[in-house]
């Protein structure tokens, strides 16, 4: 990828509830096991919001710790990137809440809805925002509760969720560091496949549409999962193949935690050893747009990522969408 200036990570945050939810609390609420979700998912348990907590405010103590972590003020802040498929409400956007939160004056805010592909699909813009000379620092949040929208009583989704928020802030590095390639796509034809189909303008809010639970996720798992598994080989390797970089040139893969048979599968076409993927999904259940950076700053925090590091990011989600982006760690 062509660029004027490179571009990489300055300030990197995250933020899990404390709340718990084991598989055990789950099996008393619908008919399943500790077991029988391990076995078919990774998860062993997830964190939920209290009943007074929005994405925003869980977005804006990641947001702040990104801050914090890169020594910038709110004021330096040129633009807000919120990916999120849980926003406090439909206007105003929670990035302009968090605007509001963290005090960053002078800075643009919007959302972004494409599901857990959200945050890769945040970093692009960013990214294509400072590359272009219109902004120098850019923040790009991945935030989720989930746990709002989510029909406790359907034991084929309600195991799988969790919330979370995670937080980067991205402005010029080093040449040759940063973000080196990006790879985004989607399918709307297949969009049936992951949906909350009320809310919107198609189905406004109505005693029906309660009563059905179509505020709720509704997923066509098998057929979400085949997709995943295909969807994240070829993005993984059209990200490697603008880079000019083989898999071999790979330090770590943080892949979307959605599943570990999905990426156990996935790891397995793209011959990649164990140790270099970076797996969190056993704690955490999948957080959507929040997974991917709440997984960066973790490995981060735990001084596994090491400057010049290869690191691939690669998402998947609702639209059907998809995205990836090969990172040289320049922390």
């Amino acid at each position: 990828m062509n660029s004027v200036y490179s571009v990489g990570i300055a300030g990197i945050g995250s933020y899990v509830p404390p709340k718990v939810i084991t598989n055990e609390d789950l099996s008393k609420l619908v008919d399943t096991s500790n077991e029988w979700i391990i076995e078919r998912t990774g998860i062993r348990e997830r964190r939920v919001v209290d009943n007074n907590t929005s994405t925003s405010d869980i977005a804006t103590i990641a947001a702040k710790r990104a801050l914090e972590d890169g020594n910038i003020s709110p004021e330096e802040i040129d633009l807000i990137l919120v990916a999120t498929v849980t926003p406090d409400m439909a206007f105003p956007s929670t990035a302009c809440i968090v605007q509001k939160n963290i005090g960053a004056v002078n800075a643009a805010a919007f959302d972004i809805s494409v599901g857990c592909s959200g945050f890769i699909y945040g970093l692009s813009i960013g990214v294509n925002f400072i590359r272009s000379g219109a902004y120098r620092k850019v923040l790009v949040i991945g935030a989720e509760t989930l746990s709002k929208i989510v029909n406790w009583q359907d034991r084929n989704t309600c195991i799988l969720f969790g919330d979370g928020a995670g937080a980067c802030v991205i402005e010029r590095c080093e040449d040759g560091y940063g973000f080196l390639s990006f790879d985004l796509g989607a399918d709307g034809t297949n969009g049936n496949l992951l949906t909350m189909p009320a809310g919107g303008s198609r189905l406004p809010a109505s005693y029906e549409t309660v009563s059905n639970n179509l505020h709720t996720i509704n997923m066509d798992g098998r057929e979400v999962f085949k997709f995943a598994v295909r969807v994240i080989e070829k993005t993984s390797l059209n990200a490697l193949n603008k880079a000019n970089i083989t898999l071999d040139g790979i330090d770590y893969l943080v892949p979307h935690q959605a599943n570990i048979r999905i990426i156990e599968s996935a790891t397995k076409k793209l011959k990649l050893a164990d140790d270099k993927v970076y797996v969190n999904l056993d704690k955490y259940g999948n957080m959507s747009s929040a997974s991917i950076p709440v997984a960066l700053d973790e490995a981060y925090r735990n001084n596994l990522l090491q400057l010049g590091n290869q690191i691939l990011l690669v998402a998947f989600g609702a639209g059907l969408t998809w995205g990836s982006t090969l990172l040289k760690w320049n922390k």
